[in-house]
């Protein structure tokens, strides 16, 4: 029976003491301030027929009539992101990927794109994804990557909407929060 504590307690001790030396790095939530938070301006204008030059979206599908709030629709967008609220900002990267209406009862939009920085000073990408609750003053949408001086890197995008223009134009502010930088 003694023996018996003695072989517990021993891999009871190698188990705690290897649990400390593998993890080398403190997990991201102890983390209380971020180590790099910034503010771009994302910028959408959405494909007419009259507006070829100028867009920089375009929904690949129409809603199939399930309801009031586009449930279904898709859009490919391919739009400019400023440091400033000001659309004709040189852009400091470009946010490509896609977002589908995805509720039946009220405005809810699910986001994947990519950030694609090119300016004197970042390179790189950064991908976001999530719900953006539109109904919501702000949303956060999760980093979940990146690329250059964003390698690996992950934290919280918050969506606010700063300017809407019905399904013409709107600009949505987002407070770039990252917690893991490499």
């Amino acid at each position: 029976m003694i023996s018996q504590i003695k072989s517990f307690l021993f891999l009871f001790i190698v188990l705690v003491l290897s649990k400390t030396v593998i993890s080398a790095r403190k997990p991201s939530k102890s983390q209380s301030k971020p180590c790099k938070n910034f503010v771009l301006y994302y910028h959408d204008i959405m494909f007419g027929v009259d507006d070829v030059q100028n867009a920089t979206s375009a929904a690949v599908t129409n809603p199939p009539g399930l309801g009031n709030f586009k449930f279904g629709k898709l859009v490919i967008f391919d739009d400019p992101v400023t440091i400033d609220k000001n659309y004709q900002s040189e852009p400091v990267a470009r946010a490509q990927g896609f977002y589908f209406y995805d509720m039946k009862n009220d405005y809810n939009a699910w986001f994947s794109y990519t950030l694609v920085f090119n300016s004197t000073q970042h390179k790189g990408t950064l991908n976001i994804m999530g719900a953006d609750l539109m109904m919501e003053k702000t949303r956060d949408l999760s980093v979940v990557g990146g690329t250059g001086d964003f390698f690996m890197s992950r934290g919280i995008v918050t969506f606010e909407t700063d300017t809407f223009e019905g399904a013409k134009y709107f600009r949505v502010k987002m407070d770039i929060k990252l917690y893991d930088c490499y």
